[in-house]
């Protein structure tokens, strides 16, 4: 049986918006960089060589590191997927625009129609721009991406884990043989135009799983090629390294240490595959890679999951092992190369950076990244643009303030090992459910948030406080029933609106 094609009959917005003149805003579109954004999903800090793995090699990231630069304090908006996604896209904080946890088939919201994303500031420029991987912001035509800026789109609408074949719903199965999956099958979906989606693979295997890394760096490179006279983005969110973890075959022992090492190098190699390509085609002085992660490991699962080295606890916290994540860039001849920057950034950057790069404006509406530029370039005395990070947790709530050197925790609950070791055999441990009183960590001397010095800096304690009630009047806070006067709305499903249907 072929493919099956969904015609999905919506209106494509047209507009775009304009740069102001000045440098780099007027150079022609051939001299702007292209952007390639690879977003790999669950990989804890020190998951890869450059940020202290010693238990596998990845010789490519390694590369890029040489290559480019090391940011090493980058932190997500969210320790949580479709969050993080939002936030990465938007440069907003997904509290701003709606978007909360981890988007499932059941949900009936998404990106909201009116928030301009990564794809559609570069699309205004004349880019070429493609997603290929685990989307995650909404998984019904009006959310895809070919609906938000992008040519094309190939991979999964959600976590790779909402499926029925997930180990944990099959062990389930082996003690209560009428346990019903709470999820549908997993389709692996394909779309060239807002009007239409192709859906490839209505009910993927695990054998589909294992190809995927594979698959998606083919579609990116392929794409890298027929756009090579022009600028392009190309948006790489691989669905590894969450779990359930696969790996192709020529993948499969390589590392040595279990399959989680497996699915990092292949990773690797996909990283491997782009730079190859971008030098053979003499690409690399105009572009533009990032390689970063959504939010640390997913610690329950053990044997299955990453590593936040020196950071405490993992996703799903606002500790530093949740939020604060790997990220290399390289853009050889502008990047200084072989370098380190420890000043504080944010994924949320990566929007008003490239804005600046490329010469595109940014929505008129609040976006609260900044550019760092001045950062990327190595320049001389050049500093954080964050005074404060925001840093909000599901349900949608203010659980941190960061500073470039202090972290203010809030009274709030959290999930914890408690020093328990996780999972094994890609099944996960239950967590322990702890609260976290009102604390104070001075990051440049305790980056594993061990120490509460709250006592001995009342000062800084009374100042973030006050940012704490700044940021919940802006952007609420369900702990404390705020609502803030700056949110915006997810998209929604209307009565009209046509429905990605695949079982």
């Amino acid at each position: 049986m072929g493919p099956l094609i969904l015609a999905v009959l919506l209106s494509l917005d047209l507009s775009t918006t304009s740069g102001s003149p000045g440098s780099p805003r007027d150079l022609p579109s051939r001299n702007r960089p292209n952007i390639v954004v690879i977003f790999v999903d669950d990989m804890g800090y020190a998951d890869i060589e450059p940020f202290g793995c010693t238990t596998y090699p990845t010789p490519n990231l390694t590369r890029m590191a040489k290559q480019g630069r090391r940011f090493t304090d980058c932190l997500v908006s969210s320790a949580v997927c479709s969050s993080s996604r939002a936030g990465l896209l938007t440069g907003c904080y997904h509290q701003r625009i709606g978007i909360d946890g981890a988007l499932g088939p059941a949900s009936e919201i998404g990106i909201n129609e009116q928030e301009t994303t990564l794809a559609e500031l570069c699309r205004s420029q004349g880019y070429a721009t493609a997603c290929f991987g685990k989307w995650h912001l909404g998984h019904h035509p009006k959310f895809l991406p070919t609906n938000h800026g992008f040519d094309r789109y190939f991979g999964i609408p959600y976590s790779n884990d909402m499926w029925p074949l997930h180990p944990d719903v099959l062990a389930r199965r082996q003690q209560q043989p009428d346990f019903k999956s709470p999820w549908p099958p997993l389709p692996l979906l394909r779309s060239q135009s807002p009007g239409e989606i192709e859906i490839v693979n209505a009910n993927m295997q695990p054998e589909d799983q294992k190809l995927l890394t594979r698959q998606l760096t083919t579609e990116a490179v392929q794409f890298i090629r027929e756009n090579s006279e022009r600028p392009f983005l190309v948006y790489l969110p691989h669905p590894m390294v969450h779990v359930p973890l696969y790996v192709s075959p020529e993948f499969d022992g390589r590392s040595g240490t279990g399959i989680f090492g497996d699915a990092v190098m292949e990773v690797d190699w996909s990283v491997g595959e782009i730079l190859r390509t971008l030098d053979e085609l003499k690409l690399t002085d105009n572009t533009l890679v990032i390689f970063t992660s959504d939010n640390g490991p997913w610690l329950s699962y053990g044997e299955h999951a990453g590593s936040a080295g020196p950071l405490r606890e993992g996703k799903g916290t606002m500790f530093e092992g949740g939020c604060r994540v790997p990220m290399l860039m390289q853009w050889t001849g502008t990047i200084p190369a072989g370098t380190t920057c420890n000043e504080l950034i944010s994924t949320l950057d990566i929007v008003p950076t490239v804005a600046q790069l490329i010469g595109a404006a940014l929505p008129e509406h609040p976006v609260d990244g900044r550019d760092i530029g001045p950062l990327l370039r190595g320049e001389a005395n050049a500093t954080s643009p964050h005074d404060y990070l925001y840093l909000y947790y599901s349900p949608l709530s203010l659980h941190a303030i960061r500073t470039p050197r202090w972290k203010l925790h809030l009274p709030h609950p959290y999930r914890s090992l408690s020093g328990r070791a996780g999972g094994r055999e890609g099944l996960p441990v239950p967590y322990d459910q702890k609260n976290l009183e009102l604390s104070l960590f001075d990051l440049s001397v305790d980056v594993g948030e061990s120490m509460d010095v709250k006592d001995q800096h009342p000062d800084v304690v009374a100042e973030l406080l006050e940012v704490a009630q700044r940021a919940r009047r802006e952007l609420g806070d369900q702990l404390t029933e705020m609502k803030g006067t700056g949110q915006r709305a997810p998209g929604r499903m209307g009565p009209g609106d046509k429905r990605l249907i695949w079982e």
